[in-house]
């Protein structure tokens, strides 16, 4: 038999590392080829692993709740193969690791021991459980040279550990980043009153810091015990208090920052979207039967936007610095829905390849995986202007927050009947039209109001212009 090392998948071009949820299996149990071995989550998404070969789980290097590097061996399976054999249909094997598993998978098969230690040494597995209740610091996602993990950053704001003090903690992870193990070894180093304690004053004295750089582990210790999410209930029960959860917590960042990086404007158009309503109306049920696909407002609401980027395409940008990063691509996120309430942000790239019918099958699929959560972490990245039905809620209109990097979002309002103003060739008539208010929010730094409130009129043109003939 030969011992297989699985690796942690990279599952983005930006994502560097993973969360491990759940192990399907069992040191000892057999696995079959594809059959799904654990599940890990990227930022928003969770995704299933398969095993790439069948055999005997061996060992499993990381615990539940570990926070994993892109490429590190997470377990060994052994196989009748031999090392290095590919998969049945000729693709090339998984690039494996060092043969010999790392020593830190006894820590899952025993208890550390710590009666001989006085202090955890910083590569061991320290739980976390925050103690500070006092208002959390933004800490930025790259600082320097440095990148730091949503949850190194999470643990930083709750601790009351700066920005600055983050960047004097040595890190033992990937190209010297600060791990989950860095930052609590960090934590309990100060909380026994050891020296780094006196960081943070001697960063605000601008002294030199004690803190100094150690030289990098070559395995990552097993993060064993996770953030344990607390509700709490006050005496009188008139209370309770939920800690929020993992997506929540993403959520709440990439808000503030959004709002901290871009003094958001909004700019509003009423559009009477009639002949598109009377034309869905009248093809929704052919449409269903001649393609499997339901016909929803979405894609339309996408086509007009895409139209309307052709024409102003400085709405199609990012910021970098003082630099203005023009994209070629048109890459339309769709927020869609998520079991829990969350919202996630799909993304339909190269949209402006798509006609009509290709558009409606793409937001289905997307819509129908969100809701199952089935997304892939490579689905949610690289937009490049994003589309909100706050309709959906039945809400007229909304302010819709940027989704960072992008520099523009527009919200569509619910559709309501309203008495309008027809022109006709016999004189200006009073009817029953159908009405939509477009919001669109954007970055004041690089979109004035004549870019902004041009494109949002101009999608409004492409909504209120629709062919009620229409052929599909």
């Amino acid at each position: 038999m030969a011992d297989f090392n699985l690796i942690m998948p990279k599952m983005g071009e930006s994502i560097m590392e993973a969360t491990i949820l759940r192990w399907l299996k069992k040191p000892g149990d057999m696995v079959a080829l594809d059959e799904t071995l654990l599940e890990i989550a990227t930022d928003k998404v969770d995704s299933e692993i398969p095993s790439p070969v069948a055999g005997r789980l061996e060992k499993i290097l990381f615990a539940e709740n570990a926070v994993v590097p892109v490429g590190q061996t997470i377990a060994i399976i052994a196989t009748e193969a031999k090392a290095g054999a590919s998969k049945e249909n000729g693709t090339p094997p998984i690039p494996q690791l060092e043969k010999t598993p790392p020593p830190v998978a006894e820590s899952i098969q025993k208890p550390v021991e710590t009666k001989q230690q006085s202090q955890p040494s910083k590569s061991a597995s320290v739980p976390y459980v925050p103690v500070h209740s006092g208002q959390l610091q933004n800490i930025p996602a790259n600082s320097g040279n440095r990148f730091y993990s949503p949850l190194v950053r999470n643990i930083a704001s709750s601790e009351g550990i700066s920005t600055t003090e983050l960047d004097q903690i040595s890190g033992s992870g990937q190209g010297g980043r600060v791990t989950k193990t860095d930052i609590l070894a960090y934590l309990q180093d100060r909380g026994q009153g050891g020296q780094t304690t006196q960081v943070q004053q001697q960063n605000n004295s601008q002294q030199q810091p004690l803190f100094q750089e150690e030289p990098q582990v070559q395995q990552q210790k097993v993060e064993t015990a996770p953030v344990v999410r607390t509700s709490m209930t006050s005496s009188d029960g008139a209370t309770e208090i939920i800690e929020m959860d993992r997506m929540r917590k993403l959520i709440a960042e990439h808000m503030v920052r959004s709002k901290q990086t871009s003094p958001h404007v909004t700019s509003f158009v009423e559009a009477d979207v009639t002949d598109m309503v009377m034309w869905r109306e009248k093809v929704k049920d052919n449409f269903q039967k001649k393609y499997g696909e339901k016909i929803t407002y979405t894609p339309i609401l996408i086509e007009a936007v895409v139209k309307a980027i052709r024409d102003f395409p400085m709405i199609n940008v990012s910021v970098d610095g003082d630099n203005i990063i023009l994209k070629k691509n048109i890459n339309i996120g769709m927020a869609a829905a998520l079991p829990s309430g969350n919202l996630i942000v799909p993304v339909i790239r190269n949209a402006d390849g798509y006609n009509l019918m290709g558009l409606t099958k793409a937001v289905n699929d997307l819509a129908n995986r969100a809701r199952t959560n089935k997304l892939r972490p490579e689905e949610i990245q690289d937009g490049t202007f994003t589309l909100t039905n706050v309709g959906t809620f039945g809400n007229v209109m909304g302010t819709p927050i940027i989704n960072q990097p992008q520099v523009a979002i527009l919200a569509a309002g619910a559709i309501r009947k309203k008495p309008g103003v027809v022109e006709t060739p016999y004189g200006d008539l009073i009817a029953i039209r159908h009405y939509m208010f477009l919001s669109l929010s954007y970055d004041h730094r690089v979109v004035d109001g004549f870019l902004g409130g041009s494109f949002v009129r101009k999608v409004a043109d492409y909504l209120e212009s629709f062919d009620p003939e229409r052929e599909f």
